[in-house]
């Protein structure tokens, strides 16, 4: 007899999406505020059931590469901290510094164990077709991270095929990692296959939530990991483009649109993380459905609702909230309205 499926949570309308005044979609989820102590301020759903937080967890996931001396070793520049902690869109700026990442520590692409897809980016796409290449793995948008694991499992003696290795050492310390900073108990994290290959945990928003809490309020930690949260933060909001892309990415927006106040990080399947820095705020939220259209929405509403961001802030992040449908014609044909409850 096969076990059931594991149930998911019944969780709430977040997003409705309206076309000749009816409802057409439903966008449901949950979602998170907490501060850097794990107090949970606001939210929605149930945010204590656990989710795969996929890529949103790259800043924690980067935690190791700086403790156990690696990135001082190799002296990673500010540009190649931000691609390790990014989900990039494969533009040149992203491939040739992860390539020149590479290059140093001795590896070349064909070391990277993340796959390979076509740029985000489509004039890096066309740019390919145009020169008659095809994509590589540094063209995956997860390649900067890979790049950093493959310098940890070098400083670790960890053979490079290992590095995605859950049982080796370099992935053990960045699990630990994952629980220490997200305030769960010691080795209770399960891996399961993120789409770049690397071991991705569930954990629930509340965890995610202080997580991003802490990474952009590190005060309270030890003065090694605050220094290096605070170093991360600072180089995402110094290279906005280099944690997501230059067209249509909203980490990037909202990195710029704050200045780097707001540290924020998607990942796959519609989860999203923000830290304000200097705030003592963390916000996680998950999309049911895994579609960017409900999740853009309720980002941006959220970070309005709960006075996360300023009016002039929100101003510049108008593409992400417009409440407008269109079609391929320009015309108006539906809106989106925000159903969270703050």
């Amino acid at each position: 007899m096969t076990s059931p499926a594991p149930s998911y949570p019944e969780n709430p309308v977040l997003c409705r999406v309206y076309r000749a005044g009816y409802v057409e979609s439903l966008h449901r989820g949950a979602w998170c505020l907490t501060d850097a102590s794990g107090q949970v301020l606001a939210g929605q759903g149930s945010f204590e059931e656990p989710l795969f937080a996929r890529s949103a967890v790259k800043s924690i996931q980067a935690l190791p590469l700086f403790e156990t001396g690696a990135a001082e070793r190799f002296e990673l520049e500010d540009q190649e901290v931000a691609l390790a902690v990014a989900s990039h869109s494969g533009e040149p700026c992203h491939t040739q510094t992860v390539g020149g990442t590479l290059d140093r520590l001795g590896f070349g692409v064909e070391h990277l164990q993340c796959g390979v897809h076509p740029p985000n980016d489509p004039e890096a796409r066309r740019a390919l077709v145009l020169e008659g290449r095809e994509p590589s793995a540094l063209h995956n948008n997860c390649s900067g991270k890979h790049a950093g694991f493959l310098a940890l499992a070098k400083h670790l003696d960890v053979a490079p095929e290992r590095y995605l290795d859950p049982n080796s050492e370099g992935q053990v310390r960045v699990r630990s990692a994952l629980e220490e900073v997200c305030g769960l108990p010691a080795q209770s994290l399960v891996p399961g296959i993120d789409g770049c290959s690397a071991p991705t945990y569930r954990l629930p928003l509340t965890a995610l939530a202080l997580g991003f809490a802490r990474v952009s309020n590190p005060e309270g930690l030890t003065p090694e990991r605050s220094a290096i949260f605070q170093r991360i933060t600072a180089c995402a909001g110094r290279f906005p483009e280099l944690i997501a892309g230059n067209k249509k990415r909203i980490d990037t927006d909202i990195l710029r649109a704050s200045g780097g106040r707001l540290f924020a990080k998607i990942g796959a399947e519609a989860v999203h993380a923000i830290g304000v820095v200097g705030g003592d705020r963390g916000l996680a939220i998950k999309i049911d459905d895994g579609g960017l259209r409900g999740l853009h929405a309720v980002v941006v509403g959220l970070l309005q609702k709960l006075e996360l961001a300023s009016e002039a802030e929100l101003s510049l992040l108008n593409r992400w909230s417009d409440p407008v449908v269109r079609n391929h014609a320009g015309l108006e044909v539906g809106r989106i309205e925000l159903a969270c409850d703050v």
